[in-house]
């Protein structure tokens, strides 16, 4: 009798021992910070790919979001193809949720901030983000090629006070917007004024409510495989700053506008790095 009694708690213990360890791992899975991944227009997935293994490295749990950027409105896009994934992604629903966009990507985390599709928010880094439209979609919106390359997306983008970036307005979270300055696009060049990245110029990266902004030497396409880029993004979505030194240059050495976080760094509330 002692043998079965002594095989049965040996198994009962193995199975609770099994079973406490699988909890534990999907605790730990869900107690990481999750980032959603949005590609820009005209790109998938896998343009944001190193980035995610990126930000993998660093602890982060990872939904690189694929949608159909070409075939439908700036508005459909966001309620009716990012909105349910980021919930099917999101264990919890009530977790701020962080973004790290591109482009076309960013437009729509403003516009699912605007509609109140997502309402909790930590911190968001958009990289090459038409803020205030580009002035290429304003010379070349009207062309059918634009049309059958961009979508209906693209030809939302310009820079009139009735385009979707324009109609949006400022933004009430965390946000870090880092803006290419190099262009390999020297027709688009032409058209944008100030310095740009090929696509969207400097100036109109910016957004009004940023916490930070910086300049790196980056072309549009480019931004989201540059390792300067990828650690940047990584220090905003850990501490909520770039990294700027005293005379407003990154310490990768990319070129800066005055940091709005250099005076409040030693105030702002910090973020541990996630494990």
């Amino acid at each position: 009798m002692k043998l079965p009694i002594a095989s049965a708690l040996l198994i009962s213990t193995l199975l609770c021992s099994g079973y406490t360890d699988a909890l534990t791992s999907r605790e730990n899975s869900s107690s990481k910070p999750t980032v959603i991944l949005l590609h820009g227009l005209a790109r998938t997935v896998s343009s944001m790919q190193r980035m995610e293994l990126a930000l993998q490295g660093a602890g982060y749990r990872v939904c690189n979001i694929a949608y159909p950027s070409r075939e439908h409105p700036i508005a459909e896009l966001a309620a009716k193809f990012i909105a349910p994934r980021i919930s099917q992604c999101m264990a919890d629903a009530a977790e701020p949720i962080n973004f790290v966009t591109h482009s076309l990507g960013g437009i729509i985390v403003r516009e699912l901030a605007h509609t109140g599709k997502v309402r909790f928010f930590g911190r968001v880094v958009m990289l090459g983000p038409p803020n205030h439209g580009s002035e290429v979609v304003d010379a070349l919106g009207d062309w059918s090629l634009f049309n059958a390359v961009n979508g209906p997306a693209g030809g939302e983008l310009g820079t009139t006070t009735d385009s979707v970036p324009q109609r949006l307005g400022p933004v009430a979270f965390e946000t870090g917007v880092i803006a290419g300055s190099r262009s390999i696009n020297w027709i688009n060049s032409l058209i944008i004024p100030g310095a740009d990245d090929g696509k969207v110029s400097v100036e109109s990266a910016k957004l009004e409510g940023m916490r930070d902004f910086i300049v790196i030497a980056v072309a549009h396409p480019f931004l989201t495989n540059d390792g300067d880029v990828i650690k940047q993004t990584i220090r905003f979505l850990t501490d909520g700053c770039f990294a700027h030194d005293g005379q407003g240059e990154s310490l990768t050495g990319a070129k800066s506008s005055k940091s709005p976080c250099l005076a409040s760094s030693s105030h702002s509330t910090r973020h541990a790095a996630p494990h």
